[in-house]
Parts: structure tokens; sequence; C-alpha cells
């Protein structure tokens, strides 16, 4: 009987989660091991012959002080991104949940973003930085807005944060939303009754008591951040002067464009583990500061 109820689980799990289970291993899990067999090798495409090298492209990795600088800018774009991002959902999710009229409505404008993809989203911001804002500058005088943010170094890195933020504030709000729907109301209301003002309710109440869905939305917020190419090569194209090439941009080129797979995808495992550790890092540094419900 428990054999039978055991062969009838496990059919009932390969019907539901069995091709699930396949395309994770055959999209994720070989390519990822293929991948790491590649970093020990000098494999090109246009060549049949592939020789074991050892560590020889991590070494190649780390003398490159190209990749080593764009991984820096990488570092503080995704700073920026998440901080601008996360701080900008947490608050329209809460100016969102306080009970006013169309806020259904709102929320769905506000995750619209979210369903553009990339490339569509990057050629609107270009379109916006690079004609809209300027002739709207030298219309009325702004003198933020005279010029193309695209055409210099300072302003192309935060054209190219405040593209990635907007795509991703929509995403996080709604989980925000989610957090905020679990904080009990008998809290709040205990809260109010003492006098508290809204300041330190959100200081004191809220912010603790959402500490779950701020480990998500920073999470994902860090991890889409780290892999943004589709947008750099829409909005900047690495440019100006090779100034807004982030990580995975330089990884792309290096390895497709320049046909040195093996040196590029040992840069995607350097990147992969740079990502790896901050993640898990900030989870649990705020991990830290949950509290029981």
């Amino acid at each position: 009987m428990i054999k039978k109820n055991f062969l009838r689980n496990t059919g009932t799990f390969l019907v539901f989660g069995g091709p699930s289970i396949f395309a994770f291993i055959a999209v994720i899990v070989i390519p990822f091991f293929v991948g790491m067999y590649l970093t020990f090798t000098n494999w090109d495409v246009r060549s049949a012959d592939t020789a074991f090298i050892g560590l020889a492209n991590y070494i190649e990795v780390f003398q490159d002080k190209v990749f080593l600088g764009q991984l820096w800018f990488t570092l503080k774009y995704v700073f920026f991104t998440v901080l601008i991002a996360n701080g900008f959902a947490f608050f329209i999710a809460l100016l969102l949940t306080s009970g006013g009229r169309g806020e259904q409505w709102l929320r769905t404008g506000f995750f619209t973003p979210n369903l553009i993809g990339g490339i569509v989203l990057g050629y609107l911001w270009q379109t916006l930085f690079s004609q809209v804002l300027p002739y709207m500058g030298q219309k009325y005088g702004w003198s933020l807005f005279q010029t193309s943010w695209l055409t210099s170094t300072n302003t192309a890195f935060w054209a190219l944060v405040i593209a990635t933020a907007w795509q991703l504030i929509g995403y996080l709000m709604i989980i925000y939303i989610a957090g905020f729907s679990g904080v009990p109301t008998d809290v709040l209301e205990a809260a109010s009754i003492d006098g508290a003002s809204r300041k330190a309710t959100i200081q004191k109440v809220i912010l603790p008591l959402t500490i779950p869905a701020i480990v998500i939305c920073v999470f994902i917020s860090l991890s889409r951040s780290f892999l943004t190419y589709d947008i750099n090569l829409a909005l900047t194209k690495g440019g100006p002067f090779a100034s807004t090439e982030l990580a995975t941009y330089h990884i792309v080129q290096k390895a497709f464009l320049s046909n040195q797979y093996g040196v590029g995808q040992a840069e995607a495992v350097v990147l992969f583990a740079v990502v790896a550790i901050i993640a898990l890092t900030q989870s649990y540094l705020l991990k830290r500061l949950e509290v029981e419900s």
C-alpha cells in the first residue's frame, strides 16, 4: 500500500513538476557547468581545437584593468539604482495603501513600465534624454536639460540609473504592498492610540514588520541591476567614450565580438560570484533586523 502511494505520488509529481525540472536542468544547470568548463579552456568557435589551459583565463580577467574598472562602475550603478528604486517603490506603496480613491488604477499605471522590454525602454528614454528634454530645456530655459544627458559622462550615468529604476519601481511596489498587507491592523491601531505620528509609525512599526518584503525587493533589484544589458545597449551603447559600459556589456563584447569565449565566460563567473556574495550578505544582514509580527 505504501509502495503504491509512493509510486502514485511520484507519478503525479513528474506529471506536474517534471516539465519545469527538465526546463531548469536544460536551461540553467547544464549551461552553468558547461560554462564553468569553458573558463578553463581556450575555446574558439572558429576552431575545432580546444585546449585545457587551467586558470589562465581567470588570471587574464584580474589583469584586465578595463573589466575591473567596469566592474567598479557597475557596483556604483547598482548601489544608486537599488537605493532609488526601493525608496520610491516603498513610499509609492505607502501612498497606494492609504485608502485613497483610484488606487487600483494608479497601481496598474506604476506597474506598467515593468512590462516594457529593456530594448524598447532604452530607446524610449534615449528619445526623452536626447530630444524631448533638450527641447523643453531650451524652450523654457531649464539649464539642467538644455543639452542631452547622453553626451556627458556624468549625466549619462544618471540617465542609465533613472531608466533602470523607473522600470523596477512598479514591480517592487507590488511586493511592498503585499508586505504592508501583512502588518497587523491592531498594531497600527495601538500606535495610533498611543499618539504616534505617521513618521514614527513608519519607522517603529511598518519598517520592522516589512523586513521580509524589503529583503525580497533588495535581492530582486540587486540581481536585475547587476545583469542589466539591454537598457545599457539601447540607451547609451556604453558611451560616451565607453564611460557607461556595465560589466555585462563588456562580457558580451568580449565573448561574442572578440571571440574570446573562455575569458568572457570567466568574467561572467567572477560577476556571478560578486552578485552572489553581495546578495547573500544583504539578505543575512537585513534578516537580522526582522521581528516577529
